[in-house]
């Protein structure tokens, strides 16, 4: 159940921008509070309010940068499958491990992965995780992948625009476990 500091940290947002609680949504150690417009009964913002451990916590984060080439193409149209962005993922997780338990400990799943916009052959991918939570064996995460060049082969074989604002093809979270055996940090 969530902490009273996180329930007041929600009711003060809500009271410095006008609005109601509509409901408070209780996960895990989080308080996710979302807040609605009186009277139109739209979504206006969603906040979380990180727990002090979530805030003392050292991030332990992960980036990496490549190519979809034309052999990652799968579908027509040179179209890179989404399972090419969950592989990604996979690798992040790794790393984050090893820089947190120092082994590579075991992927358990995913617990949500959002395919948001296609990639294609060409397409350069910036894909970015960090673990969030650390359990006693479990470690939670949060995977993001974003398109940061595109292929133009409209334009030519070879074109491509570097996107000022970088598009979120690709975003998951997951759950990975370190056996106590095997930590060594």
């Amino acid at each position: 159940m969530g902490d009273a500091n996180s329930v007041r940290f929600c009711a003060i947002q809500a009271y410095l921008i006008g609005i109601e609680i509509a409901n408070i949504i209780y996960y895990n150690r989080y308080v996710t509070c979302r807040l609605f417009a009186a009277e139109q009964q739209e979504t206006i913002r969603e906040t979380t309010a990180e727990t002090e451990e979530e805030k003392n916590m050292e991030k332990i984060t992960s980036t990496l940068r490549l190519r979809m080439s034309y052999k990652d193409a799968h579908y027509g149209g040179n179209l890179v499958d989404g399972a090419h962005m969950v592989h990604l993922f996979g690798d992040i997780a790794t790393e984050l491990l090893i820089k947190g338990d120092g082994d590579e400990g075991l992927f358990l799943k995913y617990t949500d992965v959002e395919f948001l916009a296609p990639v294609y052959a060409g397409d350069y991918i910036e894909a970015y995780g960090e673990i969030y939570e650390v359990g006693n064996t479990s470690r939670k995460m949060r995977f993001t992948a974003h398109k940061v060049i595109a292929a133009r082969t409209d334009v030519s074989p070879s074109a491509a625009d570097f996107l000022e604002e970088p598009v979120l093809v690709c975003k998951a979270e997951g759950i990975c476990v370190m056996p106590k055996a095997s930590k060594r940090k």
